[in-house]
């Protein structure tokens, strides 16, 4: 398989290629040139294979020869060292939780997969390659702990000052090695305009290679594709058309659900769930793309005014305003319904919903009202420890701290402030 830019300046490349330059020679995202439907006996007996099988098989024709299967295997039996338990809700409703990783966020599984595949595919060369990447929350954290000490990469991650909460800074700001944090004075949007900024210098590419591990990189956006795999695995037996609610920020997650719903994955709708930063529930409903300077929000990781992986689900859809909105609805919900939903899930059903997995619930609530034969799923993206400051407050319990966060908490902060891009070029061309 190939992968083309969506610029349409660049040639196409393989996997190996995508990965490592993370964007195309003309700054464009890469797209797989062409996808084939799985066999439908697939998934007529997924529940038959185990995980690990169920991702080779929907993988390995992207990485194509560019990996020896037995090496892709082993990546992606490392990757996937954690469970994905779904959890039921209420009638017709349930949540996959998806932070059981090492970070206790959805984005191990592509991070780590990543790591690994990056690894491998510079291991024979003398060079390092430079990762640099923008967080709103937990990438940071994801990406920081899937290439720790992994040979040859330096990674740099920038994250907005005082706009992610405790638990995540120090997940970012405390390993050390070969990772370093460094403190934006500003929005996510500003942390992702610089790293665009640094990808367009050429003074900079010139003497690096540089590559991103935001989802715009294939090795990143690709695996998160599993997820839906394994809820149709384990929801395959409810009878009923599926919809899932994906709280949204980027729009890799949701992405990924799209490209498995066109290579066969039997997934009715899906809902792009956002807090206040409706860029894409506006274009859904106008037809009309104007992207906006994020608002800050208690579903942090969302705060994303100009969604990266966006104009992948238009390619997609070819562009298609039409086609799209039958695959696809959009809401926008404020910190208030964030909050009461929090406490009312509590109160209710006695689990507890970090503000992100609120905001999917809302989604898939609203969707339900008016398609009732649906069987709906949502999903958990992060531990609601990570948000304890909130969600404590809402439902007036305390949320015990895993062992793993108890170790980073304690751990003293190193980061570089910076307030503008010459800062962020100056300690890179260095």
């Amino acid at each position: 398989m190939k992968f083309k830019s969506l610029n349409k300046k660049s040639k196409k490349v393989k996997f190996s290629e995508a990965v490592i330059s993370g964007l195309a020679p003309d700054k464009g995202l890469y797209f797989p040139d062409k996808y084939e439907k799985l066999n439908i006996d697939f998934y007529n007996n997924i529940e038959k294979y185990s995980d690990i099988d169920i991702a080779y098989k929907v993988l390995s024709p992207f990485v194509g020869d560019c990996i020896p299967k037995s090496i892709l295997k082993k990546i992606i039996s490392e990757t996937l060292s954690f469970q994905f338990p779904i959890i039921h809700i209420e009638k017709n409703i349930c949540t996959m939780e998806l932070f059981h990783g090492p970070t206790f966020a959805f984005k191990d599984v592509g991070a780590r997969f990543m790591a690994r595949c990056l690894g491998f595919l510079n291991s024979n060369k003398n060079n390092n390659v430079t990762v640099l990447v923008a967080t709103s929350g937990d990438t940071g954290g994801a990406v920081a702990d899937g290439f720790l000490g992994v040979k040859g990469i330096n990674v740099v991650i920038l994250y907005p000052k005082g706009k992610v909460s405790d638990i995540q800074e120090k997940q970012i700001t405390t390993l050390g090695k070969n990772i370093t944090a460094i403190e934006v004075k500003g929005t996510f949007d500003d942390c992702q305009e610089m790293v665009k900024s640094a990808f367009l210098d050429q003074e900079i590419i010139s003497n690096q290679t540089l590559t991103s591990a935001n989802s715009i990189n294939i090795a990143r956006w690709l695996p998160q594709m599993l997820y839906y795999f394994f809820a149709f695995k384990l929801l395959k037996n409810k009878n009923k058309p599926i919809v899932i609610s994906v709280p949204s920020g980027n729009f890799g997650n949701l992405c990924a659900g799209i490209l498995s719903k066109k290579i066969g994955l039997p997934i009715d709708h899906f809902i792009a769930s956002t807090n206040i930063n409706d860029v894409i529930p506006i274009y859904l409903s106008s037809g009309k793309y104007t992207s906006k300077k994020s608002k800050e929000t208690i579903s942090n990781a969302m705060d994303v005014g100009d969604p990266s992986n966006f104009i992948r689900i238009l390619k997609i859809y070819d562009n298609n305003l039409d086609k799209l909105k039958k695959d696809l609805s959009s809401y926008s919900f404020n910190d208030l319904k964030t909050i009461n939903t929090i406490k009312e899930v509590y109160d209710i059903n006695k689990y507890i919903l970090d503000p992100h997995g609120a905001v999917g619930y809302l989604g898939l609530k609203k969707y339900l009202k008016y398609n009732p034969n649906n069987f709906g799923l949502f999903m958990e993206t992060a531990h609601p420890v990570k948000f304890s400051k909130i969600v404590e407050k809402v439902i007036d319990k305390k949320i015990p701290i895993p062992e793993r966060l108890k170790r980073s908490i304690v751990k003293k902060k190193k980061s570089i402030e910076i307030s503008k891009y010459e800062e962020l070029r100056n300690f890179l061309i260095v």
